[in-house]
């Protein structure tokens, strides 16, 4: 992991943990793609909490000086991306998550980890 990523993959977690996301798996992806360092891979209970979790979390990441995210997905929150950069983050309502499986596609238990 680059360095420059371990305090805004920290924030991202820990945003994650504070607003109750599931079942969080972080995926590295240095060396696997250009588009970012880190995926996040996460489930709220509904649409709406989905989209409160990816507000709440753009929120935390400007305030902390991390830029503006790019949020995709809002207001149906089925999926949500944000875009923050060095880190993706996929927020989904766990029929939908089960319904793509980012997790395997990008090889999820080779190198992925799972967090609380």
């Amino acid at each position: 992991m680059a360095a420059e990523d371990e305090p805004q993959l920290a924030l991202v977690l820990q945003s994650l943990d504070d607003d109750q996301a599931q079942d969080v798996v972080t995926i590295p992806l240095e060396g696997k793609s250009s588009i970012a360092d880190h995926m996040v891979i996460a489930s709220g209970r509904s649409s709406r909490q989905v989209a409160a979790i990816a507000q709440k979390l753009a929120e935390r990441l400007k305030q902390a000086g991390f830029g503006n995210p790019r949020i995709e997905g809002l207001p149906v929150a089925d999926w949500v991306l944000v875009d923050a950069g060095g880190i993706i983050v996929h927020l989904f309502r766990p029929e939908v998550r089960s319904f793509y499986n980012l997790e395997r596609m990008w090889g999820f238990g080779d190198g992925a980890v799972g967090a609380a």
